[in-house]
């Protein structure tokens, strides 16, 4: 056992030059499946477990291994743990794996502090035996936790507040399970809403009237915008974790579909679910279990990541992760839908529209691309190659002076901004190519910004491991790429202390185009902080502290939001 743990050492020490802290985090990504009761089977051939250790592995695969390695442990992003290939490595090759990590992306739990023996040793049996299965979520399931607060015949008939809607900021409030609407005009908090956990996006209405947010936990929260203090009027939960909403903004010759539909999209069961869009009442449950693109094999846990409204047709598109497809879903006929299957790369993860709201570019993270999907002809324009594990958010839009109208993303394995070209017309020879690269600060960005009305790109980096990277974030000249970035110490001005990790987080601008946000992520026991930034001038111009603003994380503007602006 010495002679394998010192060669382990010695061979995870070598593998890991090609993995970056930054990567690892990512993959390590939590799960609300943790607390779900689960179909246990017992497998005989398995070690031993107590209960109290089963359950112990239970919880920390959920927190620490079930977005890499998939909820079935039947890979993901990550290599497939089922008993059929952990039993034959055996309970001491799995500790040193678990220790000390691999090259392709496996956190070294041990070395990192982020588990000690006595978990390494209940993980490596876990995942020898049979993978709980979770409980599927059908249309009974989700009508149970279906609840209309105000229905809509009681909600106001015109705005009833003074706020200016369109400049509202709705912040992610990620550990406490709530949101916090700040007027962006004043820099106050209007109200504290109440959600499910981990808000990961909000998404306003066609009409911009209603904000949608949805918790990993899968639970939508429906906020009317109209009321004297905007709050709840709506809610439902569509699975056990899930991360994207939208809602229809389709407005043409086949009528007009603003406001009626709202669909969100599950990691666990692998479905969408397409609902009212005043009331969120569940219609239809589609699920995404089938053939990955490519190899043609059978999946059983295709995540659904980022969804859109397509401006084009009614339909939403939807991208799923694990098999590499993106689903045009006409949303006309919901008892005769049609879906336009369109197979790029696997591991779509997130992406936003070009600046025309024709193109969707989308990463494939764990493949290295950005597939590019014609909204209008309904068919893959392209597949580029960028850097590794791009990340864009919804990326960023700006005329560059050579190349025209392009689309970039930062990525969470390197320190490369990528810049695609996507004028088709006015420039041909660069559309849908990678036509530039800019240096970033390091790996582990998430989210780039920019703003028709600025002259400047925003890029964080709150995953990379050196905390001057991870506390600020870069900022380039449109006109002058060549001179490279300036650093913007945003959480030095927070002036919240030097305790906490003071990650910051998703640059996001007002309506104006005038001003960036930040979020100045800590711990839920930390100071956090909102930073508003002064884009012409780059100097600070206000800080909001609340006790109220408890690991605010994402943050989203609403006209922005509302008009895909980014």
């Amino acid at each position: 056992m010495l002679a394998a743990l010192a060669w382990g050492n010695v061979a995870q020490a070598e593998d890991k030059k090609n993995v970056t802290p930054a990567e690892m985090n990512y993959q390590a990504g939590t799960s609300p499946l943790g607390d779900v009761p689960m179909y246990q089977s017992a497998n005989p051939k398995a070690p031993a477990m107590t209960q109290a250790e089963f359950e112990l592995g239970r919880k920390t695969y959920f927190e620490r291994c079930a977005g890499c390695h998939g909820v079935l442990r039947k890979g993901a992003t990550g290599k497939p743990l089922t008993p059929d290939i952990t039993l034959g490595k055996g309970t001491d090759y799995l500790k040193i794996f678990i220790a000390y990590g691999s090259a392709a992306g496996m956190p070294n739990w041990l070395t990192s502090g982020e588990m000690d023996e006595k978990t390494v040793d209940v993980m490596a049996r876990y995942i020898q035996q049979d993978a709980p299965v979770p409980p599927e979520f059908g249309m009974a399931q989700i009508k149970q936790t279906w609840k209309v607060i105000v229905p809509p015949a009681q909600r106001p008939t015109k705005k009833m507040n003074d706020f200016n809607i369109e400049n509202i900021f709705s912040t992610t409030l990620r550990d406490t399970g709530e949101v916090a609407l700040i007027d962006g005009d004043t820099k106050k908090i209007i109200n504290i809403v109440k959600t499910g956990y981990a808000v990961h996006i909000s998404r306003t209405s066609a009409s911009g009237r209603y904000l949608f947010v949805i918790g990993r936990d899968g639970k939508i929260n429906m906020i009317d915008l109209w009321m004297p203090i905007p709050d709840n009027v709506a809610e439902v939960r569509i699975g056990l974790e899930a991360r994207s909403v939208d809602t229809s903004k389709y407005k043409g010759k086949e009528g007009d579909y603003s406001d009626k539909l709202v669909i969100a999209g599950a990691y666990w069961p692998p479905q969408y679910v397409i609902m009212r869009g005043d009331t969120l009442e569940p219609l239809k449950i589609v699920s995404t279990r089938g053939m990955v693109v490519g190899t043609q094999e059978y999946h059983p846990e295709p995540r659904v990541a980022s969804i859109v409204a397509s401006h084009f047709k009614p339909e939403f598109v939807v991208n799923v992760k694990e098999t590499g497809k993106t689903l045009m879903v006409d949303y006309s006929n919901l008892d005769a839908l049609k879906v336009t299957e369109i197979g790029s790369a696997p591991f779509l993860h997130d992406g936003g529209w070009d600046s025309s709201k024709r193109y969707f570019m989308v990463a494939a993270n764990q493949s290295n691309k950005i597939s590019v999907i014609d909204a209008k002809e309904g068919k893959l324009t392209a597949l580029i190659d960028v850097g590794k594990i791009p990340h864009p958010g919804r990326g960023a839009n700006f005329i560059h002076p050579k190349y025209g109208p392009v689309w970039s993303t930062g990525h969470l394995g390197d320190d490369s901004i990528s810049l695609i070209g996507t004028d088709p017309k006015g420039h041909k020879d660069s559309a849908f190519k990678k036509v530039a690269e800019l240096k970033g600060q390091g790996g582990g960005a998430l989210f780039i910004k920019s703003h028709p009305k600025s002259n400047h790109i925003y890029s964080d980096s709150p995953l990379n491991p050196d905390p001057k990277i991870s506390q600020s974030v870069a900022v380039y000249d449109i006109k002058n790429l060549d001179k490279g970035y300036t650093v913007l110490p945003i959480a030095e001005w927070a002036g919240i202390g030097d305790d906490g990790a003071k990650r910051v987080v998703q640059p996001e601008f007002n309506k104006a185009g005038d001003e960036v946000w930040f979020s100045v992520w800590s711990a839920k026991n930390k100071q956090s902080a909102m930073v508003i930034v002064d884009d012409k001038t780059l100097k600070l111009k206000a800080v909001i502290k609340d006790p109220r603003l408890i690991t605010p994380t994402g943050h989203f503007n609403v006209h922005n939001t509302q008009h895909d602006v980014y």
